[in-house]
């Protein structure tokens, strides 16, 4: 009986193996846009742009003349490089805890909503799809120093607010204000987990009496970590390269009035390659962000790894 079974299997496997490779090319039909587009837009530009980060590339003949370290060197020994990277730094450190925080705030409002949920998912997605030029635009008008909407709001109170967008030490808070307006990508994540958060877990908790707090850092906290350390890596490598709401406050023009607390890294980056057209050194400062980028990566995956709740782990 067995050998009559194997000697079927050997009768039907070449037909199994046809079906598996048919499958297979087909599959690589379906995704093969994506790996085109991935290999000549993103690694090849990435192999090229490591090319000519050591040489100096003139845009006009596209052509790189080698000069070695050289560029790498000078990331060491212009001033401006370590300015804009601790400003992004320091963007990155207030920022990412704040939307983290405020997101998971709206998430679980909105995971409490019976009712009109639909509308309310509806009304706090929408600055998600703002433009980032009107986002800037309205905020420009907002934390206006002399007669902006927050600081007359304040002088209600007695409160004389800071010049928000002019002293360096609130420009930085200013540009974190404006990212959490756009926290609803973050939100719907949480929200996402909050739903498959067993509702069975907290009405055994409510009957040992546990409060609210107790269920939120016992229940909710442990259920969502999956969620949580996925939007902590995302956010964190999307403030390393802030440049939008700084760019079109403070630097859409070439002139040099701009406060140097809104010199972000990716700002720098862009002024070296397209207004000073220095391709190689421009190259350079980017593989140094992507070096910085993956080591901050793999700390949090060593480090918060081991706070991820896995269903199937014990």
């Amino acid at each position: 009986m067995a050998g009559t079974k194997r000697t079927m299997e050997r009768t039907r496997a070449p037909g199994r193996d046809r079906y598996d490779r048919r499958e297979a090319i087909a599959g690589y039909l379906f995704i093969s846009p994506w790996i085109i587009g991935f290999l000549v837009f993103t690694a090849g530009a990435m192999v090229y742009s490591l090319y000519i980060s050591f040489g100096d590339y003139n845009l006009a003949t596209n052509t790189a003349r080698p000069t070695g370290v050289d560029n790498y060197a000078r990331l060491f020994e212009d001033p401006r490089v370590a300015v804009s990277l601790g400003n992004t730094l320091f963007y990155a450190v207030l920022a990412v805890p704040l939307e983290i925080v405020f997101a998971l705030v709206l998430a679980m409002l909105l995971n409490r909503v019976g009712r009109g949920a639909g509308f309310f998912r509806t009304v706090y997605y929408l600055p998600k799809m703002t433009p980032p030029v009107a986002t800037a635009a309205m905020f420009f008008l907002l934390l206006n120093g002399n007669n902006g909407a927050v600081n007359q709001f304040l002088r209600l109170f007695g409160i004389e607010g800071p010049q928000w967008l002019v002293d360096p030490a609130w420009v930085k808070p200013s540009i974190v204000i404006m990212t959490l307006w756009t926290v609803a990508g973050t939100m719907v994540i949480f929200l996402a987990a909050l739903k498959n958060v067993p509702a069975e877990l907290y009405e055994v908790a409510a009957l040992d009496g546990a409060g609210p707090v107790r269920r939120f850092f016992a229940i909710t906290l442990p259920m969502i970590s999956g969620a949580m350390f996925f939007n902590v890596i995302v956010l964190s490598i999307a403030a390393f390269q802030v440049f939008d709401q700084a760019f079109i406050l403070f630097w859409r023009d070439q002139s040099n009035s701009s406060p140097e607390a809104s010199l972000f890294y990716a700002i720098y980056l862009f002024q070296q390659a397209f207004r000073q057209f220095d391709f190689g050194f421009a190259a350079a400062m980017a593989w140094l962000l992507f070096v910085i980028i993956m080591i901050v990566t793999v700390i949090q995956v060593k480090f918060g790894n081991r706070f991820v709740y896995y269903e199937g782990e014990r």
